[in-house]
């Protein structure tokens, strides 16, 4: 169901953003659902999670409901935001992000990480980045710290095999993203298949909490349907033949679809009702969402600053004359 409906929810972003509805940036998992649902089933709410651009699937998975994270694409007052982070920028309790810089959330991950270490917590924290991600060099200096330091950090990696616009052959020398921690262990992970996320995702968690073994990298092998943001038509560095072959072939909502018919866990009734009941309320909350308040002007420049922090002068809030010579 939760897969159902993270497609749905991505489906209708789609909608709104070719509509105008949706302004700036807008990044979709479509065909990544089964890494989000996977690792949601093996943590629990102790553990920490953050992530890139590609985020709604995330936020809607670690209690974010459908209301605020479809308000928020919208720019509306009820975002999950206050209508101020759009696509990129969504939390929770529970999840850092949706964050725009390329791979800055990775080091971000680790002193999430290294606050749960110094506080004793029995909890990891699960660092997510894309192949395209994976050069960067803050990735690398993060997982040195993380190894120094044995901190519970899980890196994990979307292969989703395109960067923006580039095929992960032609901006990597080595693909093999599992092997790139080199002093942290590294998994390859089927993340087309929601069953064998949870199983490497259970393990992460228990490695990472397990004294003195410290972080772990795993590589989820996946793929986006989708281009690079909604921009971005996504065939013109691959084939609508390519798509459609993984869309019909290994496609995660299907395949655990027929798994489940075949064990008779559900029938096929049952599945057509859950997909109906998920677009249902989609389609009924995305309505509601585009009915509601726009956020006044006056929370432009609020949030600046933790509260009880503010600063009376706010730069570029107000005009301010500048002279650039000498006397």
């Amino acid at each position: 169901m939760a897969m159902v409906t993270i497609r749905r929810i991505e489906t209708a972003a789609d909608t709104l953003y070719k509509s105008q509805l949706i302004r700036g940036f807008c990044h979709l998992s479509t065909g990544q659902e089964a890494v989000g649902v996977g690792l949601e089933t093996a943590l629990t709410q102790e553990d920490k999670v953050i992530t890139a651009y590609r985020s709604h699937g995330f936020t809607y998975l670690r209690k974010g409901s459908i209301l605020p994270i479809v308000a928020e694409l919208l720019g509306r007052k009820i975002g999950i935001s206050g209508g101020k982070g759009g696509s990129m920028h969504m939390f929770t309790p529970n999840f850092f992000g949706g964050n725009g810089i390329v791979g800055a959330q990775v080091p971000l991950g680790a002193g999430i990480a290294f606050a749960q270490k110094y506080l004793g917590m029995k909890a990891a924290t699960f660092v997510f980045y894309g192949d395209g991600a994976a050069n960067q060099g803050q990735v690398f200096e993060a997982f040195n710290m993380a190894k120094l330091w044995e901190l519970p950090a899980v890196f994990v990696c979307e292969n989703n095999q395109y960067g923006m616009g580039t095929s992960a052959a032609r901006s990597s020398a080595n693909t093999d993203y599992y092997k790139r921690g080199d002093y942290i262990p590294g998994i390859k992970v089927n993340g087309m298949d929601v069953l064998a996320v949870h199983q490497a995702i259970a393990y992460a968690r228990e490695w990472a909490l397990t004294e003195h073994k410290g972080p772990l990298l795993l590589e989820m092998e996946t793929y986006r349907y989708r281009g690079h943001s909604v921009s971005d038509p996504g065939v013109s560095y691959r084939s609508r033949e390519e798509i459609q072959k993984v869309r019909s072939e290994n496609d995660p909502i299907t395949h655990l679809r027929e798994r489940l018919l075949e064990a008779q866990i559900l029938s096929e009734a049952e599945l057509k009702d859950m997909e109906k009941a998920a677009k249902a309320e989609v389609d009924k909350t995305v309505k509601e969402a585009e009915e509601s308040e726009q956020p006044d002007m006056k929370t432009f420049w609020t949030d600046v600053y933790v509260k009880g922090t503010e600063v009376p002068f706010l730069r570029g809030r107000e005009p301010q004359e500048t002279h650039f010579y000498r006397k």
